[in-house]
């Protein structure tokens, strides 16, 4: 059987899994349970994925770690998560998802990331796990090994503690999170939230081009693009190859500098500072690459935003309007849209175009939220102070037939 650790809360049993016949027995437990938390410790600066060192289960009844390097393959666990019957609860999970589906190839289909659903009762988003469980819970965590180097063994006993309260209150929190979701009628927007994080975890956002986040990218004509492109793929390949972290292989700045340059002879590579010798000829095939691509294949130049007066003020008033609706509704603002959401918002009702497809026009916050936001920004409805101590200080009322109508003024 898992043997104990020293009891850090005698409500619950925490057990460490460190051999095979240990693991059998906690996937014997977690098998009739519905409601999982899980929780995972790795190190990531080394190796292209990261390198699992510690997997933390809660259930309302148990705690554990289980230690992946001497416990046997979790595949059992991994396919576990993946049961449509059970939920998953994680605190701003990116890279447990991640983690699993490294694993197995999927994801849990029943996830509810704490982080989210806090910002969809209008706690601050996005809130710590220290901070969440204090305004769900009241309980204060000490989180002190935030930097510890997790492969090292044996543990000490602050990280078994650390590790187990990393999983300790997640269960908790999840239940007084469910029930206020129920009552404002909004778990579907939980759901909702938590699908789409999924899929950004994995980055399968269709509209996300990972390439264009690179620093300097903006400033290369379409030509410089295609190159920047082929090179952080050959990047990204060769780096899951060898499963080394990218930016070892090559440097973002010296990936755009290449792009600018277009070098056609390694010569030309190695008067770059800090430049590898041992990658040249790939990233100059890469180069190639993308110097052979016809004029209609090239990337498309992302416009840089030069907004006039007039858009970048009513992009500020609807985030004061935006700011009253949340705090009104119980909401977080920061969730809910961005201020770059709020400027295509407007730009749109100045261009006359139809509105973008952006998160504030889909879902929940397409039926909840935008509608306000437009009646304000077409002149519907006229904003005025009404409370000015309450959270939410504004109020609305119809324009007099007398009042300017939008668009009349010069």
């Amino acid at each position: 059987m898992p043997r104990r650790a020293s009891s850090h809360s005698p409500a619950q049993p925490e057990l460490i899994v460190t051999q095979p016949a240990d693991l059998a027995a906690c996937l014997e437990h977690l098998d009739v349970e519905q409601v999982l938390a899980f929780d995972t410790e790795f190190v990531g600066e080394d190796s292209y994925r990261p390198d699992l060192c510690l997997v933390q289960v809660a259930t309302s009844e148990r705690l554990y770690i289980i230690d992946p390097f001497t416990c046997g393959p979790l595949d059992a666990f991994w396919r576990m998560l993946l049961d449509p019957a059970k939920t998953v609860v994680v605190h701003a999970g990116r890279e447990d998802v991640r983690i699993c589906h490294f694993a197995i190839g999927a994801v849990p289909p029943r996830l509810f990331d704490v982080q989210i659903a806090a910002g969809l009762i209008g706690l601050n988003y996005p809130i710590g796990y220290a901070g969440a469980v204090f305004e769900l819970l009241g309980k204060r965590m000490h989180k002190s090994e935030t930097l510890t180097d997790w492969r090292r063994r044996p543990l000490t006993p602050n990280q078994l503690r650390y590790a187990f309260d990393d999983v300790r209150y997640l269960i908790p929190a999840y239940e007084r999170l469910l029930d206020r979701l129920r009552r404002l009628e909004r778990e579907d927007w939980a759901n909702e939230e938590f699908a789409t994080f999924s899929r950004r975890a994995l980055g399968e956002e269709a509209a996300i081009e990972k390439w264009r986040k690179i620093k300097g990218i903006g400033s290369l004509d379409r030509r410089g693009l295609a190159i920047a492109r082929e090179i952080y793929r050959w990047r990204e390949e060769q780096a899951e190859r060898v499963d080394r972290p990218p930016r070892t292989l090559l440097r973002d700045d010296l990936l755009t500098e290449i792009a600018r340059r277009a070098p056609g002879r390694l010569d030309e590579l190695r008067t770059l500072r800090g430049f590898s010798s041992g990658v040249g000829e790939p990233i100059l095939e890469a180069v190639r690459r993308g110097n052979e691509l016809s004029s209609e294949d090239l990337p498309e130049l992302v416009e840089r935003e030069n907004d006039s007066q007039n858009v970048l003020m009513l992009a500020n008033l609807l985030g004061v309007v935006l700011s009253n609706l949340c705090a009104k509704r119980e909401l977080a603002s920061t969730l809910t849209a961005t201020g770059q959401d709020l400027k295509a918002i407007v730009r749109s009702r100045v261009a006359r175009e139809p509105l973008p497809e952006i998160n504030l026009t889909r879902g929940w916050r397409a039926a909840a939220v935008l509608p306000e936001l437009l009646a304000v920004l077409d002149g519907e409805q006229a904003v005025r102070v009404v409370k000015p101590r309450s959270a939410a200080p504004l109020g609305y009322a119809t324009p007099s037939p007398k009042d300017e109508k939008p668009g009349s003024g010069a």
